[in-house]
């Protein structure tokens, strides 16, 4: 996903908050709980889409969800900011965003990885120790399946592409054949 600059300032700001209170573990994963929520939930995106729906009510909601989720009041406070604000559609860039600040300041670089199929977990975890000799960090891998691709498999770290598909083989035959 394309991080845009409202997300990765909110991000930002957020993830220097939760540094200097030594929170960023727990912050990180109740701002992973709630956009899940967010994701899975028309009824909860509807309350801050609706122009109806009051300040006061989206606040209300926001509190009883982080009590009965025992989210860290920091992430509540700024999640209330970005409601007050309405800036709550930007929640997965903020996400996407915090997950790539957060991994960037302990020294672990993402890696996209693209598979025709889905493939074991073993075959990840060979994949990930693969790419954290070539990188020299520690590597989080985030799956996607793209059946287009026919076999193989496209590593993406930064704007370092690694690809290993059939697909992108048959283009170069091609090339070969034609030159």
């Amino acid at each position: 996903m394309t991080v845009g600059i409202l997300g990765r300032r909110y991000a930002s700001a957020l993830l220097a908050l939760a540094t200097e209170a030594g929170k960023v573990d727990k912050v990180q994963q109740d701002l992973r709980d709630f956009a899940v929520s967010w994701n899975e939930s028309r009824e909860l995106r509807s309350a801050f889409e609706n122009p109806k729906v009051t300040q006061q009510a989206r606040k209300s909601i926001l509190q009883d969800l982080a009590q009965s989720s025992d989210m860290d009041p920091l992430l509540r406070d700024t999640l209330m900011l970005i409601s007050d604000r309405g800036r709550l559609s930007e929640l997965p860039q903020i996400v996407d965003s915090f997950e790539m600040l957060a991994e960037q300041r302990s020294g672990r670089v993402r890696a996209e990885v693209v598979t025709a199929v889905d493939m074991p977990q073993a075959y990840f975890d060979e994949l990930q120790k693969t790419l954290e000799r070539v990188t020299g960090k520690q590597v989080v891998i985030s799956k996607q399946v793209d059946p287009t691709i026919i076999g193989g498999v496209v590593a993406r770290i930064g704007d370092q592409v690694f690809d290993g598909t059939v697909k992108n083989r048959l283009t170069e035959l091609k090339g070969e054949l034609l030159a």
